[in-house]
């Protein structure tokens, strides 16, 4: 039985906490927060901590906080002899390297603590200092139930801003056309379908191949009409520079 000790409660250490509380082979033992957790939302039943010198004995210590506090929280680990590993996408796993067993754990999903999400379709990167540690994250992994990459930080980091494109802006878009849904009283929820068509393509054709609209078939009048209709200069802006580099790459 492996026993892990996690630490942080935001989006993903909330996922975490769920998941790992019920997987086969790992024991979450203890978790940690800089701020009590508040139990009111979900059960815990893991003993909690706000203390960093009350983190108890594991085999691994799961990093789930902000990038900037991450080596911060290492330090006050390094009388630790478990393996410490941060679950971050964009930050290099040589921050971790005052400790002699080390790792990154990086589930690669959208999070927030309102939604639960289901680990067997989540894909888990994993690197980690030596093949032991390595296997020893592949275990962690395998008990989750979700497809396990081996992606060393510069993958890593590319993937992380890939994901950005793809789903912080994306999501950004949704925004736009929530708000424009809004400006003319029509609901957000009639797009719904189109955004998941949308998603479901790219499953079987490539971005290139499954773009359409305006820009891609090169309509200027309709382009022309869209800006006019815009009444926020920041879409106006957004519209033509999306809509330029779609021609470009189309």
């Amino acid at each position: 039985m492996i026993k892990v000790v996690l630490i942080g409660a935001g989006n993903v250490g909330v996922n975490l906490y769920k998941a790992l509380s019920n997987a086969q082979g790992v024991k979450l033992t203890q978790w940690y927060n800089r701020s009590a957790i508040n139990q009111d939302d979900f059960p815990i039943t893991v003993p909690t901590t706000t203390q960093l010198d009350a983190i108890v004995t594991a085999d691994v210590y799961l990093i789930s906080v902000a990038d900037s506090a991450i080596v911060s929280i290492s330090k006050a680990l390094e009388n630790k002899e478990g393996m410490i590993a941060h679950t971050a996408g964009s930050v290099n796993i040589e921050c971790l390297k005052n400790h002699h067993n080390f790792g990154v754990f990086y589930p690669l999903q959208t999070f927030s603590k309102q939604k639960e999400m289901d680990f067997k379709t989540i894909p888990l990167c994993i690197e980690a200092n030596t093949s032991e540690n390595l296997a020893l994250l592949k275990s962690v992994a395998a008990a989750l139930g979700g497809p396990i990459h081996l992606i060393d930080s510069a993958q890593r980091k590319a993937l992380h801003l890939a994901a950005v494109f793809v789903n912080n802006f994306t999501n950004h878009l949704y925004r736009v056309g929530e708000e424009l849904c809004k400006e003319h009283q029509l609901p957000f929820s009639i797009l719904q379908p189109l955004i998941h068509e949308t998603a479901e393509k790219i499953k079987s054709l490539s971005p290139s191949q499954a773009q359409t609209g305006p820009a891609i078939r090169g309509d200027q009048s309709v382009i022309d009409d869209h800006l006019q209709h815009l009444t926020q200069q920041s879409h106006q802006q957004l519209y033509t520079l999306i809509s330029a580099a779609i021609q470009k790459h189309g």
